[in-house]
């Protein structure tokens, strides 16, 4: 059983180490936050690493210090990378990396501070969670004053970071209270979380958050953009186009394509041609519930409608309808 854990304590952390280095590597997406959140893993990591190593290898005291302060690293960069992902702010000056201070001392001062078992080791020992809990306080404070202006995916994947974070440091409070005796709990726990971050990343949920945080478009601003699309779509039914285009589109509303796409993207879940689509299928269900259509050869209707082929109407009615266009008319049409 030892042997086990040992073994999932140790891949944790090596999948943990590829994360960080990843991260530290990726040049897509926002830099700033990319860099951050490679810190927040990095700083964890070396706290979980203590814990395994200290089970199973008899550790000098500065040792201990060292992976110690890995705490201090990583509560700072998790509430910049709230501000990094949740926010428009770009740049990171001096002032911000100031917050690090406890984290350089606490590296520079390892090999003095004392960490026997004394009172003054436990109280050094809660007070490096306490800083730790501090942050997590700002971290929540980030998220809850950006969650609404953002892209409802990037919000929830810096809250579940969080509360990740959270977690590991109710283990420890709870391991130092007595609640929990498994002290390398924390770092079977931490395993758990990574694999759960690199499922994400396998999956490109988490890590292409980065897509539009370059971009100027707030959130009220991307919501009211696709406001003024809708009228135009509903005003002047530009749809019906067979070759209209994301580029004709945005032209006519005086933005870049990239905005459009952003705007439909965030606030409908879904690409240019999909929202496109939509509308057309709208109008579809109109004519084929119409009598006056009755006789009207559902190809001409995909034409009307501004479909280029019956083929691309017939899979995207269907997609939509869970019905084929004959059997939409068959039920819903009049006679």
């Amino acid at each position: 059983m030892d042997n086990l854990i040992l073994v999932l304590s140790c891949l944790g952390i090596a999948q943990a180490l590829f994360l960080s280095f990843y991260l530290f590597t990726l040049k897509k997406g926002n830099r700033s936050a990319n860099v951050f959140l490679a810190f927040v893993i990095f700083g964890l990591t070396m706290r979980i690493g203590k814990s395994v190593f200290n089970v199973y290898l008899d550790l000098e005291p500065w040792q201990r210090n060292l992976g110690l302060s890995g705490i201090l690293l990583a509560g700072p960069f998790l509430w910049l990378y709230g501000k990094a992902l949740l926010t428009a702010r770009k740049k990171f000056g001096n002032k911000d990396y100031v917050h690090l201070v406890p984290f350089i001392l606490f590296v520079l001062l390892c090999a003095f501070i004392p960490n026997d078992g004394r009172p003054i080791s436990y109280a050094i020992y809660l007070a490096v969670f306490v800083h730790l809990a501090i942050y997590i306080a700002f971290s929540f404070h980030v998220f809850y004053k950006n969650r609404a202006k953002v892209h409802p995916q990037r919000s929830s994947w810096y809250r579940n970071l969080v509360v990740g974070v959270a977690l590991i440091w109710l283990f420890y409070m709870g391991n130092l209270a007595g609640l929990f005796s498994l002290y390398i709990g924390g770092a079977i726990f931490f395993s758990v979380l990574i694999y759960i971050f690199s499922f994400l990343f396998l999956q490109k949920h988490a890590f292409q958050l980065g897509k539009y945080n370059r971009s100027a478009l707030d959130k009220s601003a991307s919501e009211e953009l696709l406001e003024t699309l809708k009228a135009l779509f509903e005003k002047e039914q530009v749809f019906l186009d067979s070759t209209v285009s994301l580029e004709t589109i945005a032209k006519k509303l005086n933005v870049s394509s990239r905005k459009l796409s952003q705007s439909i993207n965030e606030n409908e879940h879904k690409n240019f041609s999909d929202f496109v689509n939509g509308y057309r299928i709208e109008k579809a269900k109109v004519l084929l519930a119409n009598p006056k259509y009755n006789k009207e050869k559902i190809v001409a209707i995909a034409y009307d409608c501004g479909f280029s082929n019956a083929t691309s109407f017939n899979l995207a009615f269907k997609a939509k309808t869970q019905l084929t266009p004959s059997q939409y008319r068959k039920e819903f049409g009049a006679t």
